[in-house]
């Protein structure tokens, strides 16, 4: 693996460089701190930009309109989209697209008119429903949603828990359990659609997250059309395992943006701030976090650029994804929590990111699977069969 980047990766992050901190970063200064919405006019505007800058629709394949992007240089503006105080869960606020429900690409002719090609015009929202009230960490066996045949339909009973954006989607993956056995095989996924009977959603209280609600599903005799399933049945759960281990490439980068951001900031701050007549910079105690965090950055980059790297290759990469995302997510809130304590009181105060940050990153140890399911994964991985 070749650490330094290309000429035009370097254009690339540049670019991703300036636009986060000469368009997002100021308008944030009159945003409420909490919030992951631009106003409709800025939104539009910045979109109008990520297009000339031939960088909208990051993440959807080159041969369904979106640009040519590789997944390394795609972990590196992940990196940078996250460094502004939206950035970990509305990274640039959406400003430049996205695909979406990745399965989709996998899906039928006739469901992809429905709501691939419609979602990717950004006229239909979707939502990820696998996590269950009966666990998450270990969803092939935890899912208790059944779906049973009923002539052309399916009708579903049970219910999901945590799904993000489920209130606002008009459409949604739901897994549910179809055959009699326990573990991955025997879940099978659903296309549905928010408006279909028997679908009830609501919004559960607030979680660490500033400002996208969580949401609790209920399934009461749902019936759904036999087409409306995404790949085979009782083969569903591979579709969602792929996305888990996919995703934890991204979802790493993310932690690493704001810990560099937070540690910039930090970087800027502690030679200004003066304590018992010398700067903070001075303090060997304040040398050392800052050491701290230099190195917690450059491991988790290297960690999440070698299963950026791995998958990229179309190399098996599920235990260096996990290994990014454990490491990324615990080294950026040890990041966030120094840098709080280096600015004291202001690092509490809602005048700088720092809070918003250190609520969210706690979060990044449970989504995307927890730390001990990390682990897990990992002690798997290289002990082989006598752990499974």
């Amino acid at each position: 693996m070749d650490l330094q980047l290309s000429e035009e990766q370097q254009m690339i992050v540049g670019m991703v460089r300036r636009f986060v901190r000469e368009e997002i970063v100021p308008l944030e200064l009159n945003l409420d701190p909490d919030t992951d919405q631009l106003p409709p006019a800025d939104r539009e505007r910045l979109i109008v930009k990520t297009k000339a800058m031939g960088l909208y629709g990051l993440d959807i394949p080159p041969e369904y309109g979106g640009p040519e992007i590789d997944l390394v240089t795609r972990t590196l503006l992940a990196i940078e989209m996250a460094q502004h105080r939206a950035g970990l869960y509305s990274p640039c606020y959406g400003v430049f697209g996205g695909a979406g429900l990745a399965q989709l690409f996998e899906a039928t002719d006739d469901q992809k008119e429905r709501y691939l090609y419609p979602t990717l015009r950004g006229e239909k929202r979707g939502f990820f429903g696998l996590t269950e009230p009966s666990g998450g960490s270990d969803p092939a066996r935890a899912i208790q949603t059944r779906a049973v045949a009923d002539g052309d339909d399916w009708v579903i009973n049970g219910g999901k828990i945590f799904i993000s954006g489920a209130d606002k989607a008009d459409f949604g993956l739901v897994f549910a359990r179809t055959a009699s056995e326990k573990g991955r095989n025997g879940v099978t996924c659903f296309i549905v659609d928010t408006d279909t009977p028997g679908f009830h959603v609501r919004r559960i209280v607030h979680t660490l997250r500033s400002a996208n609600y969580a949401t609790e599903l209920q399934f009461d005799d749902m019936r759904v059309p036999a087409t409306n399933i995404l790949g085979q049945v009782n083969r569903g759960f591979a579709i969602a395992n792929d996305r888990l281990s996919r995703q934890r490439i991204p979802y790493a980068a993310g932690c690493i943006g704001v810990a560099v951001k937070a540690h910039e900031l930090a970087l800027e701050y502690v030679p200004q701030r003066e304590t018992f007549g010398a700067p903070l910079s001075s303090r060997q105690a304040i040398q050392w976090m800052l050491v701290d965090n230099e190195i917690d950055i450059q491991t988790s980059t290297w960690l999440v650029l070698d299963a950026a790297h791995k998958a990229q290759r179309g190399d098996s990469f599920r235990k260096e994804a996990a290994m990014a995302k454990l490491v990324g997510s615990e080294a950026g809130g040890r990041v966030v929590d120094r840098c709080m304590q280096m600015f004291g009181g202001y690092g509490v105060t809602k005048d700088f990111p720092f809070e918003r940050w250190y609520r969210e990153m706690r979060i990044r140890r449970i989504g995307e699977g927890p730390s001990e399911v990390q682990r897990h994964i990992i002690a798997r991985d290289i002990l082989g069969a006598s752990l499974r």
